[in-house]
Order: C-alpha cells, then structure tokens, then sequence
C-alpha cells in the first residue's frame, strides 16, 4: 500500500512538472484514498488532501472525463511542513591543491559537517554530496535525494536512477565515465516519510554553493539537468518555467552548456515511444556537445518504424 501511495504522490508531481495545475477527484475516490492512508496508520491531518471544492450544498456537475484523475485530489504535492527560514547560503572552501577527487572530498567533509543540512536530515539518514568520475565532461543534476538515496547516501540509485543508468549507457557511456549529484543535498522532509516533494527556492539556494563547487572542480563541458527542479535550482525559480517549453533548448550555468530533460522518474510514469524520443533527442544533444560519435542506430532509437 505505500509504494502505491508513492507512485501517486510521484505522479502528482510529474503532473504538476508538466503543467497540469489541479486534478479533480469524485467523493467516493477521496474516500478510498482516506481510508487507505487510515489503514497505514497515518496522521489523517497531515496526509489528508486539501478538499478542493465548497460545501455540498448542491450538487456539482461531474468533471469532464479529460481533467479526472482517479484517487487524485486537488493538491499536486502532498501537504508540507511550514517552510523554515534558511540562513544565508554557506561559504564553500575549495582547496587549492590536490587533485579533483581530493578537492570534491573536502566539499564533501564541509557539506557533511554543515549544520544546517545536518538539522533537515531525516533520523538515521544520509547527506548526498554526488557520485561518479571527477574527470567527467557531463555532469548530471537531478532535483533531491529520495528513499533510497538518503539511505544509502548516493544520488540516483532507485528505479529512476537505474533507468539514467541504462540512457546513460545507450550513449556509449557508463556510470563510472559521468558525474551525477541532486541540487539539493538532503531529502526534502514531509509530515510522513511516504513521498517525495520538490525542494524549495529557499533549500535549493542554500545548497547551491556546493554544487557549484563540484561543477567548478569537475569543470564539465555540459550539464544535464534532471527535471524542471533541477533547472529552476540552477537558472533561477521561475513559476511559469514549463519543461515542455524549455527543452530543446541550450542555457549557461556558470559558462557551461546546461541542457534541459525530462527527470527519469517521468519515463517510468509516462514511458511512451513520444516521451522516450524527447528525452533521447536531448541526450542526442549532449553527445553532439561533447563531440561524440553517434551512429545512425542511435539517431534512429524511439522513431516511428517505417512501413
């Protein structure tokens, strides 16, 4: 039963991504979700949706069948704890010797003794500074750990980091040639561990000095960035960015190429040959910036089959 709340939580907000601002659930649908959170024991006051009409003083007219969601209620994220005010963003010290792995190691130690991060990190949990090779021309940046990640303390290691492992791999390229971190560095706290949100303006800015301190180590000629989190984190929040709008594009963060895709976790939600070729074309567009080889087997993947 939670994993199946987690994938409604995830797909509420993969909704949300692409621009979907509300979903409308029927009375009996909002039932069926209360009493399945109920039967989790969970707080009914801080997992509840918010109802999102008036008083049943008359009837309403049903919704049309395009804007229904099943078991879906108004919110597309689930309800959050107060946003907590955010001290200034912290000072980020990079060594002037050693070599890039060495230098990423003492970001790392600076990040793991910040108390800020340590303050939001759930009990028992895991910091995740970044994974992968510090001589890597791509870096990969996703949006926030999730379960799996703040467990083993490694970003992109769920269901969704599996299939960028395996993107990854069509390009000829593995796990071990890319480096791969999140904006934020802790997994954004909700009232129940069920679900993810979307970090905050306020989180991401905090957090921002250490990915630029890994980008400025790293120095990579390109980097992808994961989902539309990923891109308001790097470019600046932006209420009206939509992915749809925006990828395809090219944009600069710190003078490198930044490259806008869908998350991973949207494939595994909405996995259609379409989709699959918006995401591949843009990878299609990493390779060409980092000059390499692309076979006509490649440039053809997810294309409609002629007849």
């Amino acid at each position: 039963m939670r994993d199946a709340l987690e994938v409604l939580l995830d797909t509420l907000h993969a909704l949300k991504e692409d621009g979907l601002e509300r979903v409308v659930a029927d009375d009996a649908s909002l039932a069926q979700l209360h009493a399945a959170v109920k039967a989790m024991g969970l707080s009914a006051a801080a997992t509840a949706p918010v109802r999102n009409e008036a008083p049943k003083a008359a009837p309403r007219p049903s919704p049309a069948p395009a804007a229904t969601f099943p078991s879906a209620s108004a919110p597309a994220t689930p309800a959050r704890p107060p946003a907590p005010s955010f001290p200034k963003p912290p000072t980020v010290k990079i060594p002037a010797e050693g070599s890039k792995a060495e230098k990423l190691a003492a970001v790392a130690a600076q990040m793991q003794a910040d108390p800020v991060c340590n303050k939001h990190l759930h009990a028992g949990k895991n910091l995740v500074f970044g994974d992968g090779n510090p001589e890597s021309p791509v870096f990969f940046c996703g949006e926030a750990p999730g379960a799996e990640e703040e467990t083993q303390g490694i970003p992109f290691v769920g269901p969704a980091g599996q299939l960028l492992d395996k993107i990854i791999g069509a390009t000829g390229l593995s796990r071990r040639d890319v480096y791969i971190g999140n904006i934020m560095k802790w997994r954004p706290e909700l009232p129940t561990l069920v679900g993810n949100r979307p970090p905050t303006p306020e989180e991401m800015a905090y957090c921002l000095p250490y990915v630029v301190a890994q980008i400025e180590i790293i120095q990579p000629k390109v980097i992808v960035a994961l989902g539309l989190t990923a891109v308001n984190g790097l470019l600046g929040h932006d209420p009206d960015r939509k992915m749809g709008a925006i990828r395809g594009k090219q944009f600069s963060f710190h003078g490198v190429p930044v490259i806008p895709t869908y998350h991973p976790s949207y494939l595994l939600r909405n996995g259609t040959a379409k989709s699959k070729r918006m995401v591949w074309e843009d990878f299609l567009v990493m390779m060409q910036t980092l000059g390499m080889p692309i076979s006509d087997k490649q440039r053809g993947y997810f294309l409609p089959k002629s007849a």
